[in-house]
């Protein structure tokens, strides 16, 4: 009974409450009782090596008790020598661990390694590799060939994404390889290609914006409608900048197109929608005292020069997680 008690308490010092221990136990039994309290040791030690707290310990292993089964030396030490071969830093292996701790007790040479070399071989550099498993760590738990290639193929035919592309795709947007191709990619390209755009071009705005096929066909139609009936903007516009669509349309298209139409000004997408207020603010206030200029007489009119490539976090991103 002491033991018991050791053992139980070995846990709930992690932080587990009750109702995750009781989980836990019903999940994963052996927890409990088939390892020795010196190797239940040793295995929490060497997983608080990736920075992990103790809470944060005692959650990864309520969620997925099978970690303490997996060997150090067969498993864990394999997968973290070959995954700093592929430059993930320790930050980078506790994120997978805390997001997908499945990868901990996959078999490195037929699960693992495959995956990572068909990434390769379908144009993923060699140093954005440890970035896509970081970003989107899910990717080596789907199957090969039931999963990660259809995507792929997909993506090169009906989506329209060159050969010389995809690599640059997956790498930028991992996540499209967790899309259902039925419920989602298909479901995107069929309404692309219903405003006019052609397959070849379609792959071009991927190739420019790849989260662009994971984003609700619910969210992009008003944007598109906006854009086309209140804005009056070609379709053109919306090629050349497919990014559009990452934008709030209530929290940031909306008000700057009414800024511009209020200073009787025109702007590129990119050049309107790029940057934060301030920056617009100061956009906007050049171009007025450029039109003015000009129509004073004093001066030319001026070409507006395009926006800077903007962060993801001057966005608002709303595509879907598939």
């Amino acid at each position: 009974m002491d033991e018991l008690e050791t053992r139980v308490r070995f846990y709930t010092d992690m932080g587990m409450d009750e109702k995750d221990f009781g989980t836990m136990v019903y999940d994963y039994p052996r927890d409990l009782g088939f390892l020795s309290l010196e190797e239940m040791n040793s295995k929490v030690q060497y997983l608080k090596e990736f920075g992990l707290s103790t809470e944060e310990l005692g959650r990864l292993l309520a969620f997925k008790p099978q970690l303490m089964a997996c060997s150090i030396e067969e498993r864990w030490k394999p997968l973290v020598k070959y995954l700093y071969h592929l430059n993930v830093s320790r930050d980078g292996m506790k994120r997978m661990l805390l997001v997908q701790p499945t990868i901990f007790c996959l078999d490195l040479e037929t699960v693992i390694a495959p995956k990572v070399q068909f990434l390769q071989d379908i144009g993923v550099r060699s140093d954005a590799i440890g970035n896509v498993l970081v970003k989107f760590p899910p990717v080596l738990t789907y199957s090969l060939y039931k999963k990660i290639r259809p995507v792929v193929i997909f993506l090169l035919t009906k989506g329209g994404v060159k050969q010389d592309d995809i690599g640059k795709v997956i790498a930028l947007d991992p996540q499209l390889l967790g899309c259902s191709i039925a419920h989602k990619l298909e479901v995107s390209v069929k309404y692309f290609r219903s405003l006019g755009i052609y397959h070849f071009v379609l792959g071009q705005m991927v190739a420019n914006f790849p989260a662009l096929l994971r984003y609700n066909v619910d969210i992009l139609r008003p944007k598109y409608q906006y854009l086309r009936r209140v804005m009056v903007r070609p379709l053109k516009d919306l090629i050349e900048f497919p990014r559009f669509f990452s934008y709030s349309l209530e929290d940031r298209i909306e008000p700057r197109h009414q800024t511009l139409v209020a200073n009787r000004i025109n702007m590129k997408l990119r050049y309107m929608l790029t940057g934060s207020d301030e920056e617009f603010a100061e956009r906007v206030q050049e171009a007025v005292e450029r039109r003015a200029r000009f129509e004073a007489g004093k001066g030319v009119a001026e070409t507006i020069p395009d926006a800077p490539e903007t962060s993801e976090e001057e966005e608002t991103t709303e595509a879907a997680a598939c």
